[in-house]
């Protein structure tokens, strides 16, 4: 007859490992999607801490006797798995907000969409930029380079081994900056292009007052942004392949810094 026994120091140390597994995904994109049930993130998080689990299994710490020891280290679990997600999200807030601000030049931020990973309304634009970040970002195995980042969190940040600095709080906020940075970047062909219209338009405003600036100016912003839009997208793939590239050093660097 077979029997299964199973220790409780093993079966703490598999509840932490699937907190920290769980916290990166939930924060991933297309994973985050409130589209994809709840019972399915639930059950890959599960399969991928029952994986690492033989890895991690030396990793063993004496059994936690009391409540608050386990909720104190399952908590710096989980915050490390949040800090890890966080800074992809960022980024991909970045795309988002680059979005945002080309489309309230063009008049297209009141046409909002539903984003299905969020359920909330965005603008047009917003969706527009974060699709195509999610594309190629699959396109160059990004993800599995996460996935690999996630294996290797667990050696960099051994298991209750976090321990909250002021390095770490410096590196969230360069990457918060980075997020603006990054939106600019990616924004900026159609906003420059449109802030030149509007002082154009503003101009012949002055020149020829007859001139009904209100009706021509919406439909000549969206048609110049589009063109401008579509005039940038083949340089946008290499620029969020060399983004991309960054995210991963940036990942590295502060699961360096919760080890230290």
């Amino acid at each position: 007859m077979l029997s299964l026994s199973v220790q409780m120091p093993q079966l703490q140390l598999l509840l932490f490992i699937f907190l920290r597994v769980d916290a990166i995904f939930m924060f991933l994109p297309i994973f985050n999607s409130r589209a994809i049930p709840i019972l399915f993130k639930f059950g890959f998080a599960m399969a991928v801490a029952i994986v690492l689990f033989p890895l991690l299994s030396g990793q063993v710490r004496p059994l936690f006797g009391t409540i608050p020891e386990l909720a104190l280290a399952a908590a710096c679990e989980l915050m490390i798995g949040i800090l890890i997600g966080l800074a992809v999200r960022t980024l991909f807030a970045g795309f988002q907000m680059a979005g945002q601000m080309a489309g309230y030049q063009m008049g297209m931020a009141i046409a909002n969409v539903m984003d299905p990973a969020t359920s909330a309304q965005v603008p047009i634009l917003a969706t527009f930029y974060n699709l195509i970040a999610i594309l190629v970002f699959l396109s160059i195995n990004a993800h599995l380079f996460m996935l690999r980042a996630m294996v290797e969190s667990f050696q960099l940040v051994p298991l209750f081994g976090f321990g909250f600095n002021q390095d770490i709080m410096q590196h969230i906020i360069r990457l918060a900056g980075n997020m603006f940075i990054v939106a600019l970047k990616i924004g900026a062909p159609v906003i420059v292009a449109l802030l030149i219209t509007s002082a154009a338009l503003g101009l012949v405003a002055r020149t020829i007052p007859q001139m009904n600036i209100f009706i021509v100016a919406m439909p000549l912003k969206i048609a110049i942004g589009l063109i401008f839009l579509g005039m940038s997208l083949p340089y946008m793939g290499d620029f969020l392949s060399r983004t991309f590239a960054t995210m991963g050093q940036s990942v590295l660097l502060l699961m360096r810094t919760m080890g230290t």
